[in-house]
């Protein structure tokens, strides 16, 4: 009997203490293709997976998957009212891998991105900042000036920052789709894995926040 007890307490994983809270965190991802999920089904994009791990986890969250396929920073700033309703408490940002693709200047990435953290800041919603880094085609100079971006604003305003959204999954054959660019279901898992210790961190912010 012990020791069917002791198994049963070893298998249930206990919720963190912060995600007793009385209503569930409302999240938005603000993001492009990768995260909007294009070329899967809805349920395998990133906003739905990373909420069902959230949930495994005993951690209840309200999740908007804001992801418009094509979109740069400056896109996403400017559907940033939106996009981001009154009443979310976090927003996962997700932007940036197209402004490199096209080889957009850097300046104009990082001061699309700073209006996006300080608006978000102004209407008291916690930002967390995914990196990205700029395909080699383009140079040195350039990818020195945009990889720079993502670690000078989560510094400069305070933000938890996941280095690149990427991580574990770019240039895998395995891992994305045929166009090389875009996870597949499985690359999706592995983004949601390497990205949760960053999201939970957060969540346990914005609760002690709320309290």
């Amino acid at each position: 009997m012990h020791i069917a007890v002791l198994m049963f307490a070893l298998m249930t994983i206990a919720p963190p203490a912060w995600a007793e809270a009385a209503k569930p965190i409302r999240l938005v991802v603000l993001g492009d293709s990768l995260s909007a999920g294009l070329g899967l089904p809805a349920q395998e994009a990133f906003p739905q997976k990373l909420k069902k791990s959230l949930q495994a986890k005993g951690i209840d969250v309200d999740m908007i998957n804001a992801g418009v396929s094509g979109d740069t920073s400056s896109g996403g700033r400017d559907r940033l009212d939106w996009s981001v309703p009154d009443g979310t408490d976090g927003v996962i940002v997700e932007l940036g891998a197209n402004d490199a693709l096209r080889g957009i200047d850097p300046d104009l990435t990082r001061a699309a991105l700073t209006d996006i953290i300080q608006r978000l800041k102004a209407r008291n919603i916690a930002v967390m900042l995914c990196g990205m880094l700029a395909p080699p085609n383009y140079g040195a100079d350039y990818a020195a000036r945009f990889n720079s971006i993502y670690p000078d604003l989560a510094k400069k305003f305070d933000v938890p920052l996941y280095p690149f959204f990427l991580e574990g999954v770019a240039a895998d054959a395995k891992l994305n789709q045929a166009d090389g660019i875009h996870p597949t279901a499985e690359g999706v898992d592995i983004i949601v894995g390497n990205i949760m210790p960053t999201v939970e961190a957060f969540l346990g912010t914005i609760a002690e926040q709320r309290r």
